[in-house]
């Protein structure tokens, strides 16, 4: 493992430093909205705006690699993402914070496309799996790690921004002083959507709902957390719990998936994170900081994982040469879903109060049950061989797959 990590060494810790100062900006801003008394509706925008700014980067990024180069491309970005929290700090203003964070989101979605191809360059079929399951433990702990330094300073006062734009600064530091090999130029991979559904409608409809409900949570988590005690300290730690559980979760539920089935497994884990979502709705009348946080570590241990279960699922129906294609447009889908359950779970927290944002996450996912449930009593077909699970969480990356070849798509099979 030492051997297969040693090469992206300086790239993983570039992705801890960018990260960590993601992570810090993901619970700052709500909170800091928050008690600046912006509307629910607002700080839903804003985190639709962060996510149609991240889906727009991962299907335009290409272009842009195309055009300068890598490195220079990471450098530019990480310029402007790291300008972006000080603009924050400096105007408070809704609109102002919401293109903002449409700007993060392109900005950190083309980061993401540098990084993985980089990655996906100085690996292979033997090692990809560790590297990226590496990769997206470290992305997990740094995020809850950057979570937590909103404790640091008051959420009012502008050093929490500035230390959100040092993280991201220095975070281009090792990209651009590394000697490793810069990846080929990347092609564009056309995101085919009709074929998508034909393959898996099932793991395109559980990216979309992981989108919806886990799009909800990080824009207006933070909000849910501080309604609870009214004291800003919890936000930190409720998100941060959240994270935990779903890194400690992701390998566990993964390799069950292997052993047991992908569609039994999906099924539990949705059933069972819609009931812990029903569980924070219904008793956040009640919940102190302990219980709070307990709830919250269990319904990430089952939200988290559930996207890179269901493009393990969706893959294992794919052909060899659609792997890149699935994995794409299963982002998208992610991605259309994270753009619009902020707003949704926005407006039913605006009507219903603060705690049905659990409702919302609950509701989908009970209709994910509901779905895969009725097509797997109408259809009961035989499933192909799947894909290991650890081959599948290395398609399941951000966002660089997008323009990791060219794809020829195959005539339509039965699944």
């Amino acid at each position: 493992m030492t051997k297969a990590l040693a090469p992206v060494a300086i790239l993983l810790i570039s992705v801890s430093i960018l990260l960590t100062g993601q992570g810090l900006q993901g619970t700052l801003l709500p909170v800091r909205a928050s008690l600046e008394d912006f509307s629910t509706i607002a700080i839903g925008t804003m985190g639709a705006a962060y996510f149609f700014g991240f889906t727009v980067g991962c299907l335009k990024g290409g272009e842009l690699l195309r055009r300068v180069g890598h490195v220079r491309v990471f450098l530019a970005m990480s310029a402007l993402a790291s300008a972006s929290p000080l603009l924050h700090g400096l105007i408070i203003q809704p609109l102002v914070w919401g293109s903002l964070r449409m700007l993060t989101g392109f900005c950190f979605a083309v980061l993401y496309v540098v990084i993985e191809s980089w990655l996906n360059e100085l690996s292979d079929n033997e090692n990809r799996g560790v590297i990226f399951s590496t990769y997206a433990m470290i992305t997990l702990t740094v995020f809850a790690g950057g979570q937590m330094m909103t404790l640091l300073y008051d959420p009012q006062g502008l050093q929490l921004f500035i230390i959100a734009s040092i993280l991201v600064s220095i975070g281009a530091v090792p990209i651009a002083l590394s000697t490793s090999p810069i990846p080929q130029q990347p092609q564009t991979v056309s995101v085919d959507v009709k074929r998508l559904f034909e393959i898996s409608p099932s793991g395109a409809l559980a990216c979309l709902v992981t989108g919806l409900a886990n799009g909800a949570f990080w824009a207006l988590g933070p909000v849910y957390a501080t309604s609870l005690t009214n004291t800003v300290e919890i936000a930190a730690w409720f998100m941060t719990s959240a994270v935990i559980g779903g890194a400690i979760a992701q390998w566990p539920l993964g390799l069950f998936s292997d052993l047991v089935g992908r569609r039994k497994v999906l099924i539990a884990v949705s059933l069972v994170g819609g009931i812990v979502g029903l569980l924070l709705f219904v008793a956040a009348p009640v919940l102190n900081f302990t219980t709070a946080n307990i709830l919250a570590a269990f319904w990430g241990a089952l939200a988290f994982p559930l996207y890179t279960i269901a493009v393990a699922y969706a893959n294992d129906f794919a052909e060899a040469g659609e792997y890149v294609m699935v994995s794409s447009g299963l982002l998208l889908m992610y991605g259309i879903g994270a753009t619009i359950g902020p707003f949704a779970a926005s407006a039913l927290m605006t009507m219903q109060g603060t705690g049905s944002l659990f409702l919302f996450t609950a509701l989908v996912h009970i209709a994910l049950v509901a779905y895969v449930m009725i097509r797997f009593l109408r259809r009961r077909t035989q499933a192909k061989q799947q894909i290991a699970f650890s081959d599948a969480l290395s398609a399941a990356q951000t966002a660089s797959q997008v323009f990791e070849e060219d794809i020829q798509p195959h005539s339509p099979d039965d699944q």
